[in-house]
């Protein structure tokens, strides 16, 4: 009896900890609380027997109010709630005594007392420290205090510990449950945050007309305060402390006068856009004057309307915008010489500070202020415009992710510092994307890495559209500016596990963090809303490999979903599945589409099939947007999937979804044989042409595909014949109503040496008969297992960045794999990013692949790099490549961009949608064999994705060739 007892007491605590385990983890944090006591722990919980919540009366406003959320926190992960009190004499025994240094008299007493020791957090910025302490003061035998350096300092403590009870910070954004602990448990020590790297971390709702806004306006009437109460705190509980508000049709401080001043007292730091100066909102200036909005004609009102501006929000927390943009995020002036237009600037800048100094602070370096060189404005700087050295200049982004310029050594002296704006949603050329997140993390790390040791640390703020489904990325974002030195480049994928883990528990972290990478990896390729003739539908069976890729995904995520409790399945419908089933959906769709246009010029039977299908899919669409708007979470999120994605004709987005035109035909009823062949958009036997399937080498064994199909109604039979026993058809002979895939394949046991041509006799109806021609390569030497390196095969070589034979370090540059960063696998960069430039050539760092080629002559090496900007605004980032012991060619990448007049350049608006940039150069290879291809650093900040080396034979694709066969031995 006594063992069966022990036992069931094992089996309980175990089960515990594994459940606990599994969603209490603060992501990158150490874990301090449990659900089984330990030595010198804190009870928090046990069962019905809760510690008392303290806090000071005259601690902020914000700080009592986040310990009642964490009143709250506790409630819902017990099912019973402790009590708050604001009284020193009703302390009891079992106490969280909460408190900001210099605000809770309790706190400042721990600290003189030396029961707490401070002197870590003490006058830092939003810093913090939880401690277990025992008999802290007369009365309570045992205390947990949450001490804050100021007052983000200590709601951040109260959140940190609300989310190491496992209440994610997105337990309302995204219906994430907690899980139920009948006891929960603080470990003894103390356990310290901050300050942050980076000062202050935020989002801008913006592009908030097609979702967010009637979604607003449904549950909560307008943009007032019960929404941003909300958004408050989520940032929170995230550790953010910065917004601009949405700004399309709004007013944040006039729609609800509650807005600015709940904002302060949650301890929400708030500005404006970067075309909004001075606290205004436009739609504020709209509702007065009208759209003039123009500081030379309306000098006058403009600066009475910014010192209302100051004036009202002067005692909340902000950072003031300066300078001016035109109405509606236009250029400030169009038709003005730029020397006049920057003369003008520096006249708005100086007229809006003296506003500043005279109605908030004469001291303007008390004023936290900043100034946001956006699209044409950055111009005005590169060519004179000088910013007063205290204001933050707020370095932006190309609107797609790729940070436009960064710092120069001496620009890291201003005491203003510097700061980024950047963009997971975007409302503009080449093409509006806003429906879903496409912005992997790697990409997001590798930016903001850039951002972060080039000094770009006092703001980062980041677009994100409707919040939903920016999720994912909105975490990683914050987290990483909290502390990038706790996420290096390969622990990427340890972040993503976690934070699966915060939401959904341990199962299925696994496969649930594939399915975020993967999802973003492929929807980062191209946004949805390019979406349309994008993949091959012929080469490199491309685009049924990225469709089949895609429903793999989507038929794993359904499982997953099938499969958890009731209680997960709305959070995984929001951050996993709804994205990943929408655009395998969408994807497939686009193939259809294609198909349809190919079969219709191929005269199918197929070709309304296909028509049919992209109409089912259109259909399907449609409903997974309802499920998610209407049904999902009994319609929380009612409109939040509105947002348009298939129909677009120009950058901005239709204002409905526009089905696909479609080709339909008249199909005769005589059975009449077509036959088409991978890598060609012809078919036989109408074209005069040679039916050439793509060459087999022993290599890579391929496999190749003939169609059969009927352009006719009625049923045939085909036979297939070839006089080489090596060549395999599979199947050689059917029935065909619509069209029938055969597959070609070879016996490499038995062809013999040499290149052979072998001839594949079709014969259907009517005594009709196409041939199709087979190349098979089976050369002497290299073996297949004895190669070393790539093999040249189809007239081209195909590498992996991260595939290297070899990587040539140079201290201080060594070569950094940035997991999952790249449209096929990873990216390689060297590293560190403020490397100085390097000369290529001798012992430089390089990349080395080795390649056996069949031809020589000239050659053609595609190099496939990260779409960077030229952020050092020098002459352009720059590498180099050569082959074996040549003299290296120097490319700068950069070379063909003009200046950014943001009327989209052809060369960006290319680099953007494909999410790649592509460089050519040529050599010469006296002979074939083998070669060492050679990637030089040059610059730091270059990113490369792949290398194609092109002997003749690389036909049109999107994503290049598929990686050729290597041995890494």
């Amino acid at each position: 009896m006594r063992t069966t007892t022990l036992t069931k007491i094992v089996l309980i605590i175990a089960l515990c900890l594994f459940s606990f385990h599994r969603d209490a983890l603060a992501i990158g944090q150490t874990r301090y609380v449990d659900c089984v006591s330990s030595k010198g722990s804190f009870s928090l919980a046990q069962k019905e027997e809760l510690a008392t919540l303290y806090v000071d009366s005259n601690d902020y406003a914000g700080v009592i109010r986040a310990v009642k959320d964490l009143q709250a926190d506790v409630a819902r992960a017990t099912n019973h709630t402790p009590k708050v009190i604001h009284e020193q004499a009703s302390l009891g025994k079992n106490t969280v005594i909460i408190g900001t240094i210099g605000k809770s008299q309790i706190i400042d007493q721990l600290i003189k007392n030396g029961k707490v020791d401070a002197t870590q957090i003490a006058g830092k910025w939003e810093s913090f420290l939880i401690q277990v302490v025992q008999d802290p003061l007369p009365g309570v035998t045992n205390g947990l205090i949450i001490a804050g350096s100021d007052k983000r300092g200590t709601i951040y403590g109260i959140y940190d510990l609300s989310e190491q009870i496992g209440v994610s910070p997105w337990y309302w954004w995204a219906d994430v449950p907690v899980e139920h602990k009948d006891s929960l448990f603080v470990k003894a020590g103390r356990y310290i945050q901050g300050p942050p790297a980076v000062k202050y971390r935020g989002i801008f709702i913006n592009d908030e007309g097609w979702a967010l806004s009637p979604w607003v306006k449904e549950k909560f009437g307008n943009f007032n305060s019960k929404f941003y109460t909300k958004v408050f705190e989520l940032l929170l509980r995230l550790k953010a402390n910065y917004m601009w508000p949405a700004m399309w049709s709004n007013a944040f401080n006039e729609d609800d006068p509650n807005n600015p001043i709940l904002a302060d007292e949650y301890g929400i730091v708030m500005g404006n856009s970067h075309q909004e100066p001075m606290l205004r909102a436009q739609k504020e200036w709209d509702r007065r004057y009208g759209k003039s909005w123009n500081y030379w004609t309306d000098a006058n009102n403009l600066q009475k309307f910014w010192r209302e501006g100051v004036r009202r929000n002067k005692n909340y927390e902000s950072i003031i915008s300066m300078g001016l943009r035109g109405a509606d995020d236009t250029a400030m002036a169009k038709d003005k010489p730029i020397q006049e237009i920057i003369d003008k600037l520096h006249e708005i800048i100086d007229v809006q500070r003296k506003i500043i100094a005279e109605e908030v602070n004469p001291d303007l370096t008390k004023v936290p202020q900043l100034w946001c060189p956006y699209k044409e404005t950055q111009e005005y700087y590169e060519k004179g415009a000088k910013i007063p050295d205290d204001i933050t200049i707020l370095w932006c982004d190309d609107n797609w992710g790729n940070i436009r310029r960064l710092p120069t050594e001496q620009e890291r002296k201003r005491s203003g510092g510097a700061g980024i704006y950047c963009h997971f949603d975007f409302h503009g050329g080449p093409r509006s994307y806003e429906w879903l997140n496409t912005s992997p993390i790697p990409r997001i790390w590798e930016q903001m890495h850039l951002a972060y040791r080039y000094g770009a640390d006092r703001i980062w703020i980041v677009n994100v559209g409707d919040i939903k489904p920016m999720e994912f990325p909105i975490s990683f974002f914050i987290d990483y500016g909290w502390n990038p030195d706790r996420w290096p480049a390969d622990k990427l994928p340890e972040y993503t596990k976690l934070w699966a883990e915060q939401q959904f528990g341990q199962k299925y972290v696994a496969d649930i963090a594939d399915i975020l990478t993967k999802y973003t990896k492929y929807n980062g390729r191209r946004k949805p809303e390019l979406l349309a003739d994008t993949y091959s539908l012929v080469n490199y069976r491309e685009a049924e490999t990225v469709v089949d890729d895609y429903n793999k995904l989507a038929e794993k995520a359904n499982k997953i979903y099938k499969t958890l409790p009731n209680e997960y399945r709305d959070a995984y419908y929001q951050l996993v599945l709804y994205p990943v089933i929408a655009c395998a959906n969408l994807n497939e769709l686009y193939l259809a589409l294609g198909k349809n246009r190919l079969y219709e010029k191929q005269g199918r039977a197929a070709t309304n099939d296909m028509a049919d299908k992209v109409k089912e899919l259109y259909k399907k669409d449609a409903e997974i947007t309802n499920y998610y708007n209407k049904v999902l979470a009994g319609g929380k999120w009612n409109h939040l999937a509105d947002t348009t994605h298939i129909g677009y004709t120009s950058w901005n987005p239709p204002p409905k979804n526009i089905m696909p035109e479609v080709k339909n035909i008249n199909v005769p009823a005589e059975a009449d044989m077509g036959v088409a062949i991978e890598g060609s958009e012809n078919w036989w036997p109408m074209e005069d042409s040679e039916a050439l399937l793509p060459e087999f080498d022993p290599f890579n064994q391929q496999k190749y595909y003939i169609e059969v199909f009927n352009r006719g109604r009625v049923p045939f039979d085909y036979k297939i014949e070839s006089r080489e026993s090596w060549l395999i058809v599979t199947p050689n002979q059917a029935k065909v109503d619509k069209e029938q895939r055969v597959w070609v394949s070879v016996d490499w046991q038995q062809v013999p040496t040499g290149t052979h041509r072998a001839a594949i006799t079709i014969t259907g109806p009517n005594e009709s008969s196409v041939v199709v021609q087979a190349v098979v390569k089976n050369p002497a030497s290299p073996k297949r297992d004895q190669v070393s390196g790539f093999v040249e095969a189809n007239g081209y070589v195909s590498m992996e960045a991260e595939h290297y034979t070899n990587a040539v370090n140079k201290a201080p540059v060594r070569w950094l794999r940035i997991p999952d960063l790249g449209r096929t696998l990873s990216g390689m960069t060297p590293f560190p990013v403020t490397a100085k430039s390097q000369s290529p050539g001798g012992d430089g760092p390089r990349l080395e692949y080795r390649m056996h080629l069949f031809n020589s002559g000239k050659v053609e090496v595609k190099v496939y790099l990260s779409p960077t900007q030229n952020f050092h605004n020098t002459q352009g980032l720059r590498y180099a490549i050569s082959f074996d012991d040549e003299t290296p060619q120097i490319i700068n990448i950069h070379v063909n961009d003009t200046i950014p007049d943001w009327k989209y350049p052809p060369t960006w608006n290319q680099a953007v949608s494909e999410n790649i940039k592509v460089m050519i150069s040529e050599h010469m290879l006296k002979k074939p064999g083998e070669h060492v291809l050679k990637f030089w650093m040059v610059n730091p900040g270059i990113v490369l994705q792949k290398i194609v080396v092109n002997t003749g034979g690389v036909k049109p694709s999107y994503l290049g060739p598929p990686e050729s066969f290597h041995n890494s031995g």
